[in-house]
């Protein structure tokens, strides 16, 4: 008896904290509230089965206590049994699958005019790349990758001389308006994540990954590395800051693009070239 009460006492409770945790997610300030439901409707079926798995435990524990002069019967299967389990486990995981299905080709289905911002991840810091007057980014390889040019964008390419890059500083982006995030790492695994935002994606090396989301809520917001990348992981740190669009105007107008930045490493390379003669 006393073990069936334990049981059921730690099932409500565990329940119970869960809805009445003081620790949830951080407010929300893009448009991804459908992961949020996703996660919360993951919780209530999941919360469901803990409680139905572990109340049926106590009631074995109770209804087939041992007891003087009762006999154990072997029942090797029970079809009918199996096939209520079979059932409901089927309909459980489709409705926890189905959601997360759907959102997740919404999440990885671009709207037409979202702008293109490219995150770059090496251990252990953030680089940022955000178009220029042209519009669209210049072609980048990594084999172009050194301490003048650390984001390994081609000198050749047009496209990319406007450029603005940023490099150990702040990424800034226009409030109510689509991004299309693209993640490049030169190193390691990393993972581009701001909890605001509920949206993260693996940096893979080699590869380009993405993903978009809309900003809703004006404010600065850290940047984490969500993927174990080193020892200076938990120090991987970066802040976004989401602002009203003349005011993202007017910080855009300040930085410096891929051109400048060549040009002035040249004259300070020439410069100490100089001195060093």
């Amino acid at each position: 008896m006393a073990v069936a009460i334990i049981l059921i006492l730690v099932a409500v409770a565990s329940v119970l904290f869960h809805i009445f945790s003081p620790w949830w997610w951080t407010p929300l300030a893009s448009n991804w509230r459908y992961i949020d439901d996703t996660i919360t409707l993951t919780f209530w079926i999941t919360g469901a089965v803990f409680f139905a798995v572990v109340a049926f435990m106590a009631y074995c524990v109770l209804r087939f206590r041992h007891t003087e002069g009762r006999r154990a019967v072997y029942n090797p299967e029970n079809k009918k049994l199996e096939w209520w389990l079979s059932v409901g486990t089927a309909i459980g995981v489709a409705a926890m699958l189905a959601p997360g299905l759907i959102v997740w080709h919404q999440f990885v289905t671009v709207p037409a005019g979202a702008t293109e911002v490219e995150v770059m991840g090496q251990q252990w810091q953030w680089s940022y790349r955000l178009p220029g007057k042209d519009g669209r980014l210049g072609t980048s390889d990594a084999r172009n990758v050194s301490a003048e040019n650390p984001m390994g964008l081609n000198p050749d390419d047009p496209a990319g001389q406007d450029d603005v890059v940023i490099q150990n500083d702040d990424l800034h982006l226009p409030l109510g308006k689509p991004v299309k995030v693209l993640l490049r790492s030169i190193d390691v695994l990393h993972d581009f994540y701001v909890p605001e935002f509920r949206a993260k994606m693996d940096m893979i090396p080699g590869s380009v990954t993405y993903y978009w989301f809309t900003p809703t809520r004006t404010g600065t917001f850290e940047v984490l590395c969500a993927e174990l990348c080193g020892a200076a992981h938990a120090q991987m740190r970066s802040k976004v800051v989401v602002e009203e669009e003349k005011d993202y105007h007017a910080w855009l107008e300040k930085q410096r693009t891929f051109a400048e930045l060549s040009g002035q490493r040249d004259v300070a390379k020439a410069t100490y070239t100089r001195e060093s003669e």
